[in-house]
């Protein structure tokens, strides 16, 4: 213990699980030829299945790869093949790519029943080396930030897209994890105001080769080979094991900056495919424990789509998982993570999910793991599972049915004012059970997988020509925006719709309770060409430009004050669900609702298909405590006007209940501020919001 290798002064200990193997030999190789094989040696003790062995003599940077001896019986679940080379699951780094040229299955394609038929050629001329590290890195002073969730505001960031054509970036930087943290890159995201960057996988992972058979590569990373090293795609150095520093660097610096640092992981499948896939690591080490069988066990259950799925529920598959968790909150220095399909975690018995899951038990119980940022993907690809809502207390959420809502209201759709109300007061109808609050829900109208902003608005079709797959590939969820012509126009009323559309949608977000999230870039007015699933594209259609025009400077000023006004009204930060949040409630209300002449929202207007105008208005006299003393917050009020109706409308403002006015704060359609003062009604634009601010007493 612990698994993997572990460094000292005298040598390095290897230790590796595996229930099925028989011998597990470690094979050597050469830092400066690590193609060239130097010495191997057998593990020769084993307690409760950990093979293990101390090898005196060896070093720090060692490169070295596992043979695991065994059944290969793929109709018993066992896919154990010492003629493979394999990544230690516990590896800190590894160094090199898998070559798809060499044979890297276990079984001899194209022979009848495929799998069933073992391949006894050597797969090390094709394999990545794993690499034994000793920890030597110099954290000086660093402390996390340990924002409060009612004050985050995340950033969604790919590093390399983040970085890649920066012009404040020095060249031999972009694409790495120095290059983000570098001041250029760090002074964009404190003066935008952002609180954590979400990091797309960092994880070692994988390009498959049917994407570099279509000359593309995996830009996004959701492929990973191993969950304890950090990518060596992202280093500028090149040699093994630099990767590590280079990362712990990354995140001092953003650190520093009072920047969190959230990794989006992938615990639910493998780079390893279905069982016609490679075997690289897990397959080789112990095919039956870290991953879902079907019943007659040849095949995988795959809730993911990817061909396989990590079994959490297993002891020691979960183990692993919260061992890798450990490490890169605790030696990392990680703030928290997103967890990609997370449904997956929670899947048990035969697969049906539990959010009572032992996965979930084992991290609220974990005195590090508890402390963290918890972000659930909350649904995967199989039956039921689609778990909004449903993840344990002290877990968030992507909250799909937030987007869905936004994107729909402001699009015109019939029916959702309804829908609307409760995604931007708090999801009262998905958190209120079960001890959870309205900052369960990580609000988000764009992410990676999808449209930017702006081509939200500038396309009703996704163009994933690009991708080679005939445009069968990503979403097909959006409808027209009734903007006008697809892409770049030069028809000045329709992009002033458009910018006001993305002002609409960043408008909306930051005034919801909940944690918000935006995607890189949208502040920026990026656009992909309408592509909606650049998972492979490794190039200019997926990178930030940051040439920008004044629209562009205009649009990322916008969302500069957006963040900023955010975080001066705790009325946006509550911690607990509205009251008196229905019109038919006579106690003094948190929130209240009404109709574009100030009257009061019925039941019966909820129901109408074509409402589009209303407004609601936030009561900052009484704020619930957001602190531990118990005494309640005095803040603004705040009152919110939506028209998504394409015709302008007149708003009445309310009254208020003693000699203050509201103040005007931003309107999307208006170019600048009112010159009169307090006026007793405002006229909106069609399709434009408006917020007023009555001043705390």
């Amino acid at each position: 213990m612990p698994l993997g290798p572990t460094c000292d002064d005298g040598g390095i200990n290897f230790a590796i699980y595996s229930r099925v193997a028989t011998r597990v030999e470690v094979c050597l190789y050469d830092s400066t030829d690590p193609q060239r094989e130097i010495g191997r040696f057998d593990l020769p003790e084993q307690t409760d299945f950990i093979h293990y062995g101390y090898a005196k003599g060896l070093k720090p940077g060692t490169l070295y790869g596992l043979r695991v001896h065994g059944p290969y019986e793929p109709e018993n679940g066992h896919r154990c093949n010492p003629a493979k080379l394999l990544v230690d699951p516990n590896a800190k780094a590894v160094w090199g790519e898998p070559d798809w040229k060499q044979p890297l299955c276990a079984y001899v394609p194209g022979q009848d029943q495929w799998d069933l038929i073992i391949d006894t050629r050597d797969s090390a001329p094709g394999m990545p080396r794993s690499i034994a590290l000793a920890d030597t890195f110099d954290w000086g002073d660093d402390k996390k930030p340990e924002t409060p969730w009612r004050r985050t505001v995340i950033y969604e960031a790919h590093i390399k897209g983040m970085t890649a054509r920066h012009p404040g970036v020095p060249e031999h930087l972009r694409g790495t994890y120095a290059g983000m943290a570098h001041p250029a890159i760090i002074e964009h995201l404190r003066a935008l105001g952002v609180t954590a960057v979400e990091l797309m996988p960092v994880h070692e992972f994988t390009t498959d080769g049917f994407l570099e058979d279509k000359g593309l590569t995996n830009y996004w990373g959701y492929s990973t080979l191993n969950y304890f090293s950090p990518s060596q795609r992202y280093s500028t150095r090149d040699y093994p094991g630099a990767q590590v520093d280079e990362f712990k660097g990354m995140v001092k610096a953003l650190h520093a900056a009072g920047i969190e640092v959230i990794l989006d992981v992938v615990y639910t499948h493998s780079c390893e495919g279905s069982h016609l896939g490679p075997t690289l690591s897990f397959r080789g080490v112990d095919n039956a424990t870290y991953y879902w069988l079907m019943p007659e066990k040849r095949h995988y259950l795959d809730f993911t789509g990817c061909g396989n799925s990590i079994n959490a529920s297993n002891p020691i598959a979960g183990r692993m998982i919260v061992d890798s968790l450990r490490y890169w909150a605790v030696d990392m220095h990680v703030d928290g993570f997103r967890f990609d399909l997370a449904t997956v975690l929670g899947r048990t018995g035969q697969g049906g999910y539990d959010r009572s899951a032992a996965f979930f038990q084992i991290v609220a119980q974990d005195p590090v793991l508890s402390t963290v940022k918890l972000i659930a993907e909350p649904w995967d690809t199989g039956s039921g599972g689609y778990q909004v809502g449903n993840f344990p207390a002290h877990w968030h959420e992507w909250n799909g049915k937030y987007r869905d809502a936004v994107r729909k209201f402001w699009k015109g759709d019939e029916n959702q004012a309804a829908e609307m109300g409760y995604r931007i007061s708090g999801n009262s109808d998905l958190y209120r059970g079960e001890n959870r609050r309205p900052l369960a829900s990580i609000n988000f109208v764009t992410a990676h997988d999808g449209f930017t902003l702006r081509d939200l608005v500038a396309y009703s079709q996704k163009h994933n020509e690009a991708n080679g797959e005939d445009g069968h590939d990503g979403a097909d969820d959006n409808q027209s925006w009734n903007c006008g012509a697809e892409g770049d126009t030069d028809d000045a009323e329709i992009n002033a719709l458009r910018e006001r559309q993305k002002r609409n949608l960043l408008a909306t977000l930051m005034l919801s309770q909940g944690a918000p999230m935006i995607l890189a870039g949208d502040e920026l007015g990026r656009t992909q060409k309408g592509n909606n699933n650049t998972f492979g594209q490794d190039n200019e259609l997926s990178w930030i430009d940051w040439n920008l025009n004044d629209r562009d400077r205009a649009l990322l000023d916008f969302t500069r004050k957006l963040i900023a006004f955010r975080k001066t009204q705790p009325v946006l930060q509550r911690l607990r669900f509205f009251r008196g949040d229905s019109i038919r409630d006579d106690t003094e209300k948190d929130i209240t609702w009404m109709r574009p002449d100030a009257s009061g929202m019925t039941g019966e207007d909820w129901e109408k298909p074509f409402v589009r105008s209303w407004m609601f208005a936030l009561n900052g006299d009484a704020i619930p405590s957001l602190d531990c003393t118990g005494a309640p917050i005095v803040g603004d009020g705040l009152l919110v006007m939506f028209n998504a109706h394409h015709e302008p409308m007149e708003f009445t403002l309310p009254k208020a209940h003693d000699e203050r006015s509201w103040c005007f704060e931003l309107d999307t359609g208006a170019e600048k501020r009112p010159a009169n003062g307090p006026q007793p009604t405002h006229k909106l634009l069609g399709r434009a919001l408006a917020v007023f601010r009555l001043p705390r007493k």
